[in-house]
Formats: structure tokens, C-alpha cells, sequence
């Protein structure tokens, strides 16, 4: 059960974004004894994979904090981020853990379903971040492109982590971010819809 709460926590910190979980589950189990990647998702502890998803989480970051290029970058991450959910939760899922020290074998079957499950969950909070973000910019004019970024890079960062150390606790905060970013949305459109109220 606990792998199930650890693949859908990093399939969610994949909607935010998509290479810290990626990065973040290479790096622990290349560096640590946190996690034990199975035998088919070891090329993530590889080298040129860790420099690769270093490299395009650089541009990631830099890129979602520049109003408009964020609108521009959460489009073309529609797809990749849900494929990222898909690849953390079905790689997350079948790891052995500080949390899970036998995952369960439906789990690390190669059946298609853990990473569909994957893709699923990461379209939540990217469909919420998607829609929030130009309401966001408008709103602010721009200048709440990088503290919202901040803040959905930080909660990757921390998802990622407890889904592997504490998952329930992980799926707790998981809870509690969807939420946010749910108020934070209806927020704007308020705002927005008031706006438009006093101009016309």
C-alpha cells in the first residue's frame, strides 16, 4: 500500500515539475541508500541521465519564472510532465525504500497500468498550475510568475522527498497542495471576474 502512496506523491510532484522527482530519485539512489531503483529504471542513477535532468530542470526553473514564457512552458510540458508522473510513479512505486522494503509484485510487473496511473495523477496539479498561471500573471502583471514558481519547485522538492522517507506524510501535504492550488485558482478568478466588473 505504502508504494502506491509514494508512486502517486511523485507522480504528483511531477505535475509541478517534471524533472525534480526524476532527478531527485537518480540522485538517491545513486548517492544514498534512501532508495534502491529496480533493474529497469537503473538508468536513472546514470550519469548522463543525472546531467541531463540537471540541465533541462535549470532551463525548467529559469524558464517558469519569466512571465508569458511560463504560459508558453506549461503547454509544451502538457506532455511531458504527465510522462515524467508516469515514468516517477511506476519507477517510485516498484523501489525499495526507507518506507517500502518490499514493494508489492502487481507493482513491479511490467504491466502499462502504473504508468497510465502516473500520467493520471501528474495531470492534476499541471491542468491547475496550466490554468492558474496567466491568471496569475495578469493579476499580479507579471510579478507573481516567480514567487508562484518558487513556491511550486519547493513543493516538488518536498514532495519528492517524503514520498520516499514518510509517504503518508508526503500524501498528507500532497492533499494540502492540491487544495492550495484549487484556492489559489478560484482566488484569481474572482479577482479577475471583479476586474472586468469595475472596467466595463
Amino acid at each position: 500500500m505504502l508504494e502506491l502512496v509514494t508512486g502517486a506523491t511523485l507522480a504528483a510532484s511531477a505535475g509541478l515539475n517534471a524533472y525534480i522527482p526524476l532527478l531527485g530519485l537518480g540522485l538517491l539512489s545513486r548517492f544514498t541508500g534512501v532508495v534502491q531503483l529496480p533493474e529497469g529504471w537503473l538508468w536513472l542513477e546514470n550519469g548522463w541521465a543525472l546531467g541531463i535532468l540537471g540541465v533541462l530542470l535549470a532551463v525548467e526553473v529559469l524558464v517558469d519564472k519569466v512571465p508569458a514564457l511560463d504560459t508558453i512552458n506549461d503547454v509544451l510540458q502538457t506532455v511531458v510532465r504527465p510522462a515524467s508522473g508516469g515514468m516517477v510513479f511506476a519507477a517510485g512505486a516498484a523501489s525499495d525504500t526507507v518506507a517500502v522494503a518490499d514493494p508489492a509484485a502487481f507493482i513491479t510487473s511490467a504491466q502499462l497500468w502504473p504508468f497510465l496511473l502516473g500520467v493520471g495523477i501528474a495531470l492534476i496539479p499541471h491542468v491547475l498550475k496550466a490554468v492558474a498561471r496567466p491568471i496569475l500573471n495578469t493579476l499580479t502583471a507579471g510579478a507573481g510568475a516567480a514567487i508562484a514558481s518558487f513556491f511550486e519547485d519547493l513543493g516538488a522538492v518536498v514532495l519528492t522527498l517524503l514520498a520516499v522517507v514518510v509517504p503518508l506524510l508526503a500524501l498528507a501535504l500532497l492533499v494540502l497542495v492540491i487544495v492550495l492550488l484549487v484556492r489559489r485558482l478560484r482566488r484569481a478568478v474572482r479577482e479577475r471576474a471583479a476586474q472586468r466588473a469595475q472596467a466595463a
